[in-house]
């Protein structure tokens, strides 16, 4: 094998499949990034594969001779990485025995390294979803949903269905849905078109059901920010499922298990309302915090509908006490009311709106916060009980 390309496209995309090496891998070859020098095609593609998340990358480069090699990924990556811009050769060995043949070179205008690689043929191939259906969805509409959703997925592995995100396909879009026990997270993304290879769209979405693990999700959002139009073509079956774009490859397991029924935990009414600046909320919600950190990190909430004010409070024993007050549009009778002040603050940073909305029946049962004016998002958060 024998190949030249720029030291920037190959760190770039290193670093990209490299989240797929897993950090105690089961078998050696798993460590290693398989790279295949097309010599057809003029590209290298580089794959990284932990047996749960895989992923796969191509760029342009000038293949003398093609070939295919596997090479330790950390090793690789920060060679490259360090090294200065410019073209990049890489040739392995001709040599005699197989040994030989595994000794990599790597030569740019300031040096010359040497690594040692292992074959490919122990490589385990990256799955492909071949009788499943196929969904279409656009860039935007995906990163949007993702964005929104992901930050209330589990990360206990006990609740392992909960550390996912909860996909469905709706007649009007996408639906994105999150929830670690304590909070739910719901965003509907429009647009989006659904096909079935030999079947009909709507047949793909009421298929489209899957929960797919948030650490597959985070590294597709990664990868997709980095990418401007074109849609993503969603392959799935009962056990994995396979995100594609231009020259790039996600694929993840799903998650076994029944999600939970979510829809039925939101109210349909509500007695209470506030409508209020995002911005300045979520400024008072960070300084009170401060206090609230402290102690057990809550803060309680004193609606006053007479004076259209809403008062955030800490009583830290032992530490110290804050209030701050803002104004708001309040409707219903005043209440007090306590929230966990992370599950608030993580919710209004992932908003992206000028005003929020919340609205809420009494001091034990959910409320739920959504933007005004934007995507369709729902999310939920679940008031603590204070001894007064």
């Amino acid at each position: 094998m024998k190949l030249v390309c720029s030291q920037n496209s190959f760190s770039t995309n290193l670093t990209l499949v490299s989240r797929a090496v897993s950090s105690r891998p089961s078998h050696p070859i798993l460590a290693n990034i398989l790279l295949v020098a097309d010599q057809e095609l003029q590209q290298i593609r580089l794959s990284a594969f932990d047996l749960s998340l895989g992923i796969q990358t191509s760029f342009p480069a000038d293949v003398i001779t093609g070939g295919t090699l596997t090479l330790p990924a950390k090793l690789l990556t920060d060679i490259v990485s360090r090294l200065p811009d410019g073209d990049i050769t890489l040739e392995n060995g001709t040599g005699e025995t197989a040994e030989a043949n595994f000794l990599t070179t790597l030569t740019c205008a300031s040096g010359r390294y040497q690594m040692r690689g292992m074959g490919a043929e122990d490589f385990p191939e990256l799955p492909v979803v071949e009788a499943g259906q196929v969904a279409y969805l656009s860039i935007e509409n995906l990163l949007e949903g993702l964005r929104s959703s992901l930050f209330s997925a589990s990360s206990d592995e006990t609740k392992q269905v909960l550390t996912g995100v909860h996909l469905t396909m709706q007649p009007d879009g996408l639906e994105f849905a999150a929830t670690d026990g304590h909070r739910l997270t719901v965003v509907q993304t429009m647009n989006a078109e659904a096909s079935e290879a030999g079947g009909t769209a709507n047949e793909a979405e009421k298929a489209l059901d899957v929960t797919i693990p948030a650490k597959a999700l985070q590294e597709l959002t990664k990868m997709l920010e980095r990418q401007t139009g074109s849609d993503v073509a969603v392959h799935f079956d009962q056990s994995q499922v396979v995100f594609e774009w231009t020259d790039q490859r996600l694929t993840s397991r799903l998650l076994e298990g029944q999600y939970p029924n979510y829809r039925q935990l939101v109210p349909r009414q509500f007695s209470r309302q506030i409508t209020a600046e995002r911005r300045l909320l979520l400024s008072a919600l960070e300084r009170i915090a401060v206090l609230a950190d402290q102690k057990n990190n809550i803060v309680k909430l004193t609606l006053d509908s007479t004076s259209q004010l809403l008062s955030l409070s800490v009583d830290a024993q032992d530490v110290g006490s804050g209030k701050e007050t803002i104004p708001a549009q309040i409707t219903g009778d005043d209440l007090d009311v306590a929230f966990n002040v992370k599950y608030l603050m993580d919710g209004l940073k992932t908003i992206a709106t000028t005003e929020i909305q919340i609205q809420l029946n009494t001091a034990t049962s959910p409320a739920i916060v959504t933007p005004l004016g934007s995507i369709k998002m729902t999310y939920l958060v679940m008031p603590v009980q204070v001894r007064s």
